[in-house]
């Protein structure tokens, strides 16, 4: 499978922005999805994942009542909503799927897409 993600752009503190990850292939919906985020110097960070079916998500802590993942198997298309964002959110941000169950593992994905920069000015 293919991932594209895009949505990312410059916002100030509190605003919003949705990011978007379509995805290439008819089997879209056997996958679970997560997005990650990396920071200039950081390592790649786990954001948000969700099964197959939806049903089940999963965030960091840093993120937890601020965004919402959601997926659109019919548009093979997972979504990133983030609001109420932080200067420390300014990352770019990758998705990223797998066959297999969720997982905040990076190294559980066995594809991903290229960043999409998100930047939070103070």
């Amino acid at each position: 499978v293919q991932l594209q993600a895009s949505g990312g752009g410059l916002v100030q503190a509190g605003g919003s922005l949705r990011l978007s990850c379509a995805a290439s292939g008819r089997t879209f919906s056997y996958y679970s999805l997560a997005w990650f985020r990396q920071a200039p110097e950081n390592k790649r960070d786990f954001v948000s994942g969700i099964s197959v079916g939806g049903r089940r998500t999963s965030y960091a802590d840093s993120v937890k009542g601020r965004f919402t993942i959601s997926r659109d198997n019919a548009k093979n298309t997972v979504y990133l909503q983030m609001n109420s964002l932080k200067p420390e959110d300014s990352a770019a941000y990758y998705c990223a799927a797998d066959e297999n169950r969720p997982s905040r593992f990076l190294l559980d994905y066995k594809y991903w897409g290229q960043g999409t920069q998100v930047t939070v000015s103070s």
